[in-house]
């Protein structure tokens, strides 16, 4: 393998997709943000159909549109009427064109890996009305708007939501079309800025929060935003949900679902209503952050899910998914599942709401079982007394759910933080010495990741000595370590690390004199030379290596200048092959 080569080919473009990104195609804007907007309907004949989509060119497979049709209902044992509010993921169709990665690259760069855009999944936000309708041969009315997207932005959206479902089930369809040219005017999702997004007469404001600390515009914009008609309806988040209200019935297990996640076990989680279902799943996903969740997740999983052969299998263990269903039916089919977390009606306790119990997985056969965590599971980690104390007296204080959310949020974000900082420190350990990067030899390697090296260093560094929580954190870690959640951030630091080490390869070569280096080489060896710079240079810029501007001209000059140094038949072929070459900027 070239020593100069270190490319991923998980992070190619298609050449298709660098000519599409030189024409900005219709609906571009709104594709930022969008996928799709869909309105699903219930026909006599056909059951749950489209009805359509927005804007007319998206392509979505018959696959993608069955599973939209079905995960866009409430199924009848929730008995949702009125307006119900709820959200899915849905695995995209193989072989779909990614011809949009060359745009996003950019916006996942700068994102949390958390907020990123995901290449094999869409989300799905619904807003679903069942209203008595004497002019319809059911006697009811029931259409879903939803909003397909690759951003899990689950609070922007349901606000979008709550802003244009209301007048389309008034008007229908001229106003939906409004509500996408309007779409494709909104600035592009950039992490880090302020974003006024306008709508119907409203002015959704925003902030994507962002991996990188970013300076706001300049005084003129600030300005401009000020001046806003009509005065902007102000998100304090994207995606954060009301994580108090969503674990109010598990507070007092928080503790355990922290380590269910953390480890990506399989979980089931069976609620009252979609809409308990969704916010209660990715409630559990969000519990890691700043991790990403590395398994499958389904706010809203149906028996007609085109997984659901796949995920209820008996044959094998089950997978590592995390499942929000509302239909008694699968009590029988997940009998095999180690966890399920089986929800009711939210009931109190005089001021308190009523907590859930731990029961033996014996128990639950019957389609009226009782709310519980069914599981066998034992924690490593002790339960936080003192956080469940000062929730508990949050409710009796009436402390405004935000609040109790915002403490609940900064528990589990310091948990995680004290669980992965070991991790972040041993793999400091890993990279090679700057001192031995050398501009004449191959970048040098980083070293492998040794489970039991690891596990000794926490004898010094382990979380144990920064956290207040006691229990066996070495087990803890042992299980994390086998777990697909470290599999899948080992496998994003490895990329980040070895980016790092060509960054600092580049730097070394761009410092270098490499006009003295080619005195006393053969001609072949100095074209070797220029054509290994030149392929430096174009991953530098086409992956947007974090290397200053200046340094990348000046190797440029470089390889001019070494090339001024050839034969004039060996100039005329480099310059030639260079022109035929596809530049990447």
């Amino acid at each position: 393998m070239d020593p100069y080569d270190t490319s991923d080919p998980r992070e190619g473009v298609s050449k298709g997709a660098a000519t599409n990104a030189q024409k900005p195609d219709p609906w571009s804007r709104f594709s930022a943000w969008l996928e799709c907007v869909c309105v699903v309907t219930f026909d006599l004949e056909l059951g749950q159909a489209i009805e359509l989509i927005y804007p007319n060119n998206v392509k979505l497979t018959e696959k993608e549109k069955t599973s939209i049709c079905y995960l866009s209902f409430p199924d009848s044992y929730s008995g949702c009427l009125g307006d119900t509010q709820f959200s899915f993921r849905l695995r995209q169709s193989v072989g779909r064109s990614g011809s949009w990665f060359g745009r996003e690259d950019a916006y996942n760069r700068s994102a949390p890996v958390t907020l990123q855009k995901e290449h094999a999944h869409f989300h799905g936000f619904v807003y679903f009305r069942q209203v008595k309708d004497a002019s319809v041969k059911r006697g009811y009315f029931q259409k879903s708007l939803v909003v397909v997207s690759r951003l899990p932005f689950v609070q922007l959206f349901h606000n979008l939501l709550q802003v244009i479902a209301p007048e389309y089930f008034e008007k229908l369809e001229p106003c939906l079309e409004t509500v996408c040219n309007e779409i494709d005017q909104w600035p592009a999702p950039i992490p880090g800025q302020t974003l006024n997004l306008p709508v119907m007469g409203v002015v959704m404001q925003v902030k994507i929060p962002s991996n990188v600390e970013t300076s706001e515009g300049s005084p003129d914009k600030q300005a401009q935003q000020e001046n806003l008609l009509p005065a902007p309806m102000v998100l304090p988040s994207v995606h954060e949900l009301d994580l108090f209200k969503c674990f109010q019935s598990v507070l007092i297990h928080v503790q355990m679902l922290w380590e269910l996640m953390l480890l990506g076990e399989p979980v089931v989680v069976m609620a009252p209503s979609p809409t308990v279902s969704s916010e209660t799943v990715l409630a559990l996903v969000s519990s890691i952050a700043p991790l990403r969740y590395c398994g499958d997740y389904r706010p809203y999983f149906t028996i007609h899910d085109s997984e659901f052969k796949e995920y209820t299998t008996r044959t094998q263990a089950p997978p590592n998914v995390i499942l929000g269903v509302t239909n008694p039916f699968f009590i029988k089919t997940f009998q095999c599942w180690p966890h399920i977390i089986r929800l009711g009606d939210l009931k109190m306790s005089g001021d308190l709401p009523k907590q859930v119990k731990i029961k033996k997985l014996a128990k639950l056969k019957t389609l009226d079982t009782k709310p519980g965590i069914y599981t066998a599971y034992k924690t490593f980690l002790h339960k936080d007394k003192a956080l469940i104390k000062r929730l508990l007296k949050g409710i009796q204080k009436k402390r405004p759910s935000e609040v109790q959310s915002a403490i609940l949020r900064r528990h589990l974000l310091e948990q995680t933080q004290s669980f992965i900082y070991p991790l972040e420190q041993y793999l400091l350990s890993l990279m090679p010495p700057q001192r031995s990067v050398s501009p004449w030899k191959t970048p040098p390697q980083i070293r492998s990741f040794s489970q039991e090296e690891f596990i000794k260093t926490l004898e010094q560094a382990g979380s144990q000595l920064t956290s207040v929580l006691k229990g066996d954190w070495m087990g803890l870690y042992r299980r994390y370590l086998r777990s697909p959640n470290f599999d899948g951030w080992y496998r994003l630091r490895h990329r980040e690390m070895t980016q790092k080490v060509e960054c600092l390869h580049l730097e070394a070569i761009c410092a270098a004199d490499l006009l003295a280096w080619t005195k006393d080489k053969s001609e072949v060896e100095i074209v070797d030379l220029v054509l290994k710079l030149r392929e430096k240079l174009v991953r530098a810029r086409k992956y947007q290596l974090p290397v200053k501007e200046q340094q990348l001209e000046k190797l440029e000059q470089s390889i001019q200048t070494i090339i001024s140094s050839l034969p004039e038949d060996l100039q005329t072929v480099l310059h030639r092959q260079s022109q035929s070459e596809p530049h990447e900027h």
